[in-house]
């Protein structure tokens, strides 16, 4: 047990405190939610209940608190064991599973397709993704249009296995044989489109529509009146995009999502499958993003578009196809790809996700959905979501699932987590905690790792593995210290979810500004800043207010018109805003400029940072919304000052303006986390007794000293969740809120809570060295105690090191875990602790002192307070390292030891360097990794600080 020393001034407080609370800090309880999650991939759907079960208890051994099951492509060899998704012998594993998680206290979460998107081999032509193609012809007057009105679509066949002739397949695909051995990402038949529209425009007057007077053979029945003609035909074609990664069972066609005919269709079947089953304690149905246009060409037609473009945006778009295809006036080309745009988006959230949510409520099930990447405004997707879930570490692009989370009033955000974090098998647990940690900051609170194979106890080892992920396999050398980085997540996870979000601005996101920029392509997608909004102005903006430490949430037009003002504060989803800032924006639709307008009325501040926006969105009615729009901005009077221009507004609120974003909150009366100019990251929660903090130092230097914090408070509880030490910390009033005393590490993090009353209890022990490192030398004994392909012999030295570089060939090509042993004695200087600090590791150790575990570290700092009652006259020291996967791989790539026997891509390497002549990812060319305890390793005598 460690020793703590509470300072004099603070005993002579817990002395004389009176009626002040006194408390020993406690962790949140640790709930199966709070605990990470992992993507269970179901190679082949190859699983039975004795593996099914042994691995679950692994996993839940390690801290895992569920599993989502995605059934994908099988392992060559293993064909008799595969079980098509969906079918009752598949059905049977699922409920197995659904048990076992229920004994094992685990949740689970279920793909709704084998790979992604939705899809599969019950989808049929008509409700699989179309594409627009489009003809034009000129006639002039008097004469007739030679040529026939007709387009044939080119055979065309994207495939990632074995490739095979296009005339020898069937359509649809899902009828051909062999569909894991092919791997079909894209095929498109040879075939004449059917016609959607044929229209006539002439150089001056309104179009003629032509459609009916088309025949079987494409022959028009019309001569052209005087002038001359300009004819467009818009044809629909089969996008043929497939389902990726799919399983035995899963391949075929991907849907239509935006039409709800196709949607409904397909889940039709999952109604079929599920019927007669016990499925109560299935939590939720997932989809793994978007990804239709991660092909050739665009899924961006839906039969009804027509009709569906008229009843929405109020005009006919037959009328302005030369405008849809960037052959019209600029101005008018932006409109109409604007409004199309618009459409697209609004079919893809009313005609997939919300009537998928529907169907998923009448289960009693959540959906957790990755929209990014999809050609639509992402914050709505999201808002219909139960629990949006972000792919990728960059902290805007995770701000836009956790900010539709924040407004919309719900609990979690989640993330696939460390996708592709490095090559294979280079992966670090400290790595990971990086992308952990900028989870978190980014407002995350349900982590899913991007995952883990299922693999039978008769696979050779490596197992069976995906082919782009951080291996979380109990085969990988890791797992002996996995647990921790899952204890570390689940403590932060456990503050996270609780509390509501306390940010202070909402930024709208400039969507129409988006829409009308025009690209190659028609659709615009959506991912981020990156993808779709990167050079627009509200690129910088953000970036800006991340990197002064504003706190700020992106916000939709739909969403919008939901914020309410109540003593001068917006709220929305049970949550307090101070202002609102709009980008420098172009087009807005009048109703969002409306409801901008009647917020700051009533009482809100409403910021336009860069200007005015000076146009509506879109064509039609387009002269009455603009002069309504004009209108309502010459309303506005502006009080000139140097920086900042103001108008107030209904004699309530207020209304800003200016170049600088800066200067505008500041005015706003908005207050930034002021710890970025010190290296440090956070974000913050509202509780009832105050806030929580998560702060984490990604920089390259140790803070130790006073934090600015915008938050007042009378007392703080300070948490590191890595080590599970607490204590109260030392805080002190500012002018501008308070500041708390930490000492962090790089790589290190805390949690904070902060309280409006004031608390007493156990000091946060900090320390300060009271004298030199000093030296733990001798000799080392090495013990190899797991891993393979067979364990080295034991061996001394007295010099660390990668243990690559000591004799024989077993230790080059060993993975797994080494317990390095010394015995020394009590150190000099008579400290009330010490510092142990092992130097360099590759890659992390559990440390022990004469039987005492005292932690595991994962990195990047592998230190660890050793209390001096833990200390003897002799002491024995065991610092058990794991290594990486790297050098057993790399042995077995050198000798061409077949472990990559995966049907589909089989195993494709992240970085180019790293590919064979097969294209496929090979370590044979790796120079050996460093592994082991690699030192120096020193021991500091330490106290605990007074700190003042």
């Amino acid at each position: 047990m460690r020793k703590y020393i509470v300072p004099g001034l603070l005993l002579t407080a817990l002395l004389t405190a009176g009626l002040t609370a006194y408390s020993q800090p406690k962790w949140p309880a640790i709930t199966q939610q709070a605990r990470p999650w992992t993507r269970w991939w179901w190679m082949g759907s190859a699983v039975n209940d004795k593996d099914l079960t042994r691995l679950m208890e692994q996993y839940q051994k390690a801290g895992l608190g569920g599993v989502e099951i995605t059934p994908i492509y099988g392992v060559k060899g293993e064909e008799k064991q595969f079980i098509n998704f969906l079918s009752t012998k598949w059905m049977d594993r699922l409920t197995h599973t659904l048990t076992e998680a229920q004994r094992l206290g685990m949740g689970v979460d279920l793909a709704q397709a084998s790979g992604w998107p939705f899809g599969g081999p019950w989808v049929t032509p008509e409700d699989a993704c179309k594409y627009v193609a489009y003809s034009s012809y000129t006639v002039k007057g008097g004469e007739s249009l030679k040529e026939p009105v007709t387009y044939m679509q080119k055979p065309l066949m994207r495939v990632v296995g074995e490739p095979i002739d296009i005339k020898k397949l069937v359509d649809p695909i899902a009828k051909n044989p062999d569909l894991q051995l092919h791997a079909f990402d894209q095929v498109r038949f040879e075939k004449p489109l059917p016609l959607q529209s044929l229209m006539a425009y002439p150089e001056k007057g309104e179009p003629i529509e032509l459609t009916s007077r088309v025949d079987k053979s494409g022959t028009l029945d019309w001569v052209a009146p005087v002038g001359n003609w300009t004819l467009y035909a818009v044809f629909e074609g089969w996008h043929g995009k497939q389902v990726e990664r799919a399983g035995p069972g899963g391949e075929g066609d991907v849907i239509d999502h935006f039409s709800k005919t196709a949607t409904d269709h397909y889940l039709a079947r999952f109604d079929k499958a599920f019927k007669g089953y016990n499925l109560k304690s299935l939590r939720a149905f997932f989809n793994d993003s978007y990804e239709v246009d991660d092909a050739s060409g665009e899924g961006n037609w839906t039969p009804n578009m027509f009709a569906e473009f008229k009843k929405r945006r109020g005009y006919d778009l037959k009328a302005h196809l030369p405008a849809l295809f960037g052959k019209d006036s600029d101005d008018a080309n932006k409109r109409v790809l604007s409004d199309y745009r618009e459409t697209i988006s609004e079919l893809l959230l009313e005609n997939y996700t919300k009537t998928w949510s529907t169907w998923a409520k009448g289960k009693g099930k959540l959906i957790r959905n990755q929209a990014h990447g999809s050609p639509a405004n992402i914050l709505d997707l999201y808002a219909i979501t139960d629990i949006p879930e972000i792919e990728g570490t960059e902290l805007l692009r995770i701000k836009f699932a956790s900010s539709a989370a924040h407004v919309m009033g719900k609990q979690l955000t989640s993330s696939e987590s460390a996708t592709w974090d490095n090559e294979h098998f280079l992966s670090k647990l400290s790595d990971i905690k990086k992308d952990m940690d900028r989870f978190l900051l980014g407002g995350v609170n349900h982590t899913f790792y991007h995952g883990t194979n299922y693999s039978p106890q008769s696979a050779a080892w490596p197992g069976w593995l995906f082919y782009a992920a951080v291996h979380f396999n109990p085969n990988n050398s890791f797992w002996t210290d996995f647990g921790q980085l899952n204890t570390y997540v689940a403590r932060c996870q456990s503050f996270l979810q609780a509390g509501k979000p306390d940010n202070d601005v909402l930024v709208y996101l400039p969507i129409y500004d988006a829409y009308t920029r025009p690209g190659k392509v028609l659709l615009q997608h959506f991912d981020g800043i990156d993808h779709g909004f990167k050079g627009l102005p509200v690129e910088e903006q953000t970036e800006a207010m991340l990197a002064k430490g504003y706190a700020f949430d992106f916000i939709s037009d739909k969403q919008l018109m939901g914020v309410t003002t109540a003593g001068g504060k917006l709220q929305t989803g049970g949550v307090n805003y101070k202002t609102i800032l709009v980008p420098d924006v172009d087009r807005m639709p009048l109703g969002t400029l409306q409801q901008l307008m009647k917020l700051a009325q009533n009482g809100a501040t409403v910021i336009f940072a860069g200007g005015m926006p000076e146009h509506v969105n879109g064509m039609g009615n387009l002269e009455a919304r603009q002069a309504t729009f004009d209108g309502l901005l010459s309303e506005l009077k502006f009080t000139n000052t140097k920086e900042v221009q103001r108008a107030e507004v209904g004699g309530k609120g207020q209304i800003l303006t200016g170049k600088n974003v800066d200067q505008l909150l500041v005015a706003a009366d908005v207050a930034r986390e002021t710890m970025v100019d010190n290296g440090l990251q956070c974000i913050r929660r509202a509780t009832k007794t105050g806030h929580y903090y998560f702060i984490a130092n990604w920089g390259e230097k140790a803070t130790d000293g006073w934090i600015p914090l915008q938050s007042s408070a009378k007392s703080a509880a300070l948490y590191n969740p890595m080590t599970g030490q607490t204590g109260m910390a030392p805080i002190r009033t500012t002018s501008t809120g308070s500041e708390v005393y930490l000492q962090l590490a790089p790589g290190e993090s805390c949690m904070l809570d902060l309280t409006n009353t004031a608390v007493n209890g156990p000091a946060y022990a900090y320390r300060k060295a009271t004298g030199p490192a000093q030296p733990i030398t001798g000799t080392w004994t090495i013990n190899f105690t797991k891993g393979g392909p067979e364990l080295p012999k034991p061996v001394q030295t007295t010099e660390l090191g990668t243990w690559t570089k000591l004799e024989g060939d077993a230790v080059k090509k060993f993975s797994g875990t080494a317990a390095y042993s010394i015995t020394f004695p009590m150190p000099t200087g008579g400290a009330a602790d010490y510092l142990l600090d092992l130097g360099g590791v590759a890659e992390s150790a559990q440390v022990q002192l004469n039987g005492v575990n005292l932690g595991t570290l994962l990195g990047p700092v592998y230190q660890v307070t050793v209390p001096k009652s833990a200390l003897k006259a002799t002491n024995t020291l065991v610092v058990s390292v794991s290594n990486s996967m790297a050098n057993r791989i790399i042995d077995m790539d050198k000798n061409h030891v077949v472990w990559k026997k995966f049907y589909n891509i089989n195993m494709s390497a992240r970085l180019k360097e790293d590919r064979g002549a097969d294209g496929n990812f090979t370590a044979e060319k790796w120079d050996l990794k460093p592994s082991g305890l690699l030192g120096p390793v020193m021991i500091t005598p330490v106290t605990v600080a007074d700190v003042k």
